[in-house]
């Protein structure tokens, strides 16, 4: 896949950033991510090196903040800039293509893992349903064996969504909830409720 930024795209686009003012190296990691719509979160190994070689430049520096250190844009940072805006602009247009693209991997990505899904879904519910009809569990009527494993499926039913709402809870805690892991969600979820109804009226 070609590079997100292009070779020295990303040390300008920081810059950029710091112009409103100070930030932390995780509010710089979170400030790109949203630019790119969640599609895309550089690395700590990425990012804290290029704020090295531009406070080596002379162009940010560094204060602290409580436990935090913050970087700032300096007057010759500011003055790169400026005689560089053109080449920003181009750069802005560049992140918009990488969000494309990008968001057209994982859309790829995500309908290669469904069918992948679908298929183990299917296995899984074939072999149930072979399991249940060697163990005479699909007798017609009412019994206490079908309480017992209706119960059972609802308890399962209860943990899975307890599970989700959970973790979902915890990363929202962290950073807001990507369009692409809510599509990635209701997707998932779609299909095995597709599955689930097939293998009670098979």
């Amino acid at each position: 896949m070609p590079p997100v930024f292009a070779h020295g795209a990303l040390r300008l686009y920081l810059l950029a950033l710091l112009e409103s003012g100070p930030k932390h190296g995780y509010e710089l990691i979170k400030a790109l991510n949203e630019r790119f719509g969640g599609t895309y979160s550089p690395s700590a190994g990425t990012i804290y090196p290029r704020l090295g070689k531009l406070e080596e430049e002379g162009l940010v520096a560094t204060e602290s903040a409580g436990r935090r250190t913050n970087y700032r844009i300096t007057a010759a940072g500011l003055a790169e800039l400026n005689g560089r805006r053109d080449e920003l602009a181009g750069v802005e247009n560049d992140i918009s293509q990488s969000v494309r693209r990008l968001a057209d991997n994982l859309r790829e990505d995500i309908r290669s893992n469904m069918r992948g899904l679908r298929a183990d879904l299917a296995a899984t519910a074939e072999a149930a349903r072979s399991t249940a009809r060697a163990a005479n569990l699909t007798a017609r009527g009412p019994s206490q064996e079908g309480h017992r494993m209706l119960k059972e499926a609802e308890m399962l039913l209860q943990a899975f969504r307890d599970d989700l709402r959970v973790e979902l809870r915890l990363q929202a805690s962290k950073e807001p909830l990507s369009p692409v892991a809510l599509e990635t969600v209701r997707t998932v979820l779609n299909q095995a409720r597709i599955s689930i109804r097939n293998s009670l009226h098979s």
